[in-house]
């Protein structure tokens, strides 16, 4: 083993230039595979971050998964009654008091009951409309994640006495109010009730920005005409990946529709499967390229040491020999491409952290590229890289090992 190593580091040396070229373009391709990996792993951590903390993890709502029995079926035998109405229900979730306290016995996080229901906000001769929520503030701020984006004020100041609301920055522009001015919210059943500003966010999200008004939750149902009545319970959990068990056992208990976020979000999950399906195959088209330049490399090796194959055949090298001496080659090629190739990697993955660039009108707002900084894109790379190696190095081994040297020294001489 020892001298087939030392020839097979002779054939690698004997051609330095055109090993350095196949070296460079596996260290290249190792390289530019690691950055792109990063920079897209980094931004679907990102996205799915971003996502999992501006919504609930799982969300309850008044909404029944199949829709309730009705009255006539139980009475007429038959298998289908056409023109049935539903039965006009708005009563939301009932007994909330019940309901939440058997989720506070066992939820492995954090949940806040609410009241939701759309309706306009006035101030002078203007208005828009918007979704009014009511809410508890003491059990919010573990929930909403609008807590940290607050301007002025905060859901604290709902509790300050007197009839007080928080809204987003963009909604008060367009009013033209401003903090400590009385609007006017109406209902969809036509109740009116004036309500101080107290509070100012801004999320960067137009829905909730000129979207939504936060009440507290006694205020939210005198004016939606539903006293005693919620129809959302928001869950935050500890760890997000168990929201769909959370979920399943909240809907067997109380038999409201339970959903989670990654039901609420399916399609866009799906989206970033075949997102990563694309990333990798294109990671393995360029170690592919890569694995060319060895193959045509260690092919010429091949071509122009066959006398010295069929002499070394000839003293008694056994074919495994030959075959294990030009993998070798096409391996030790790799391994040196790889290495280079993670260092290179990793030099262009800090040069993209250190990019700022400004994303908010006003300029005020710096934001980096999200990168994700993971020993697996090394692993995976080089893995990469030395399969197409060892391919590309075993194709013309195999060819060597079944050369002839009768005919080769005959056709030397």
């Amino acid at each position: 083993m020892p001298l087939i190593l030392d020839i097979a580091v002779t054939h690698i040396v004997g051609r330095g230039r055109q090993t350095i070229v196949a070296v460079l373009g596996v260290a290249v391709g190792v390289g530019f595979s690691i950055a792109m990996a990063a920079l897209m792993q980094g931004g679907q951590d990102d996205f799915i971050r971003r996502l999992v903390d501006t919504m609930p993890h799982v969300d309850i709502t008044d909404e029944h998964r199949t829709p309730r029995r009705q009255p006539a079926e139980d009475v007429f035998t038959s298998v289908a009654i056409s023109g049935l109405r539903p039965r006009d229900d708005r009563r939301g979730i009932i007994n909330p008091t019940a309901a939440t306290a058997r989720l506070e016995s066992w939820v492995p996080g954090r949940f806040a009951e609410s009241l939701k229901a759309q309706g306009v906000i006035r101030y002078s001769s203007r208005e828009v409309g918007a979704a009014i929520i009511g809410i508890d503030p003491e059990r919010e701020p573990g929930v909403s994640p609008i807590v940290e984006d607050f301007v002025k004020g905060s859901f604290a100041a709902l509790t300050a006495g007197g009839n007080n609301v928080v809204i987003g920055d963009t909604m008060a522009g367009r009013l033209g109010a401003g903090l400590g001015d009385t609007i006017t919210a109406v209902s969809s059943e036509g109740l009116t009730r004036d309500f101080k500003i107290v509070g100012l966010f801004h999320t960067g999200t137009t829905a909730r920005d000129e979207g939504e008004a936060y009440l507290l939750l006694k205020n939210a149902q005198i004016l939606s005409a539903r006293p005693n009545a919620i129809n959302e319970i928001r869950i935050k959990l500890d760890d997000p990946n168990h929201a769909p068990d959370v979920a399943r056992r909240a809907e067997a208990e109380l038999g409201y529709k339970a959903v989670a976020w990654q039901e609420a979000n399916e399609s866009i999950l799906e989206a970033l499967v075949v997102r990563n399906v694309i990333m990798y195959t294109v990671v393995g088209a360029i170690m592919l390229v890569a694995g060319f330049g060895i193959y045509n490399i260690i092919s010429t090796i091949t071509h122009e040491k066959a006398r010295d194959i069929a002499i070394m055949k000839s003293l008694g090298f056994p074919e495994s020999d030959m075959r294990r001496m030009f993998l070798l080659e096409g391996m030790a090629i790799g391994a040196a491409g790889s290495a280079i190739g993670c260092a290179f990697g990793l030099s262009m993955i800090y040069a993209l952290s250190l990019i700022r660039f400004e994303i908010a009108a006003t300029g005020q707002e710096i934001t980096r590229l999200p990168i994700a900084w993971s020993a697996l894109h090394y692993v995976m790379a080089s893995a990469f890289a030395l399969g197409s190696a060892a391919v590309a190095g075993y194709l013309p081994a195999r060819r060597a090992a079944h050369l002839n040297p009768v005919e080769i020294i005959r056709g030397a001489t």
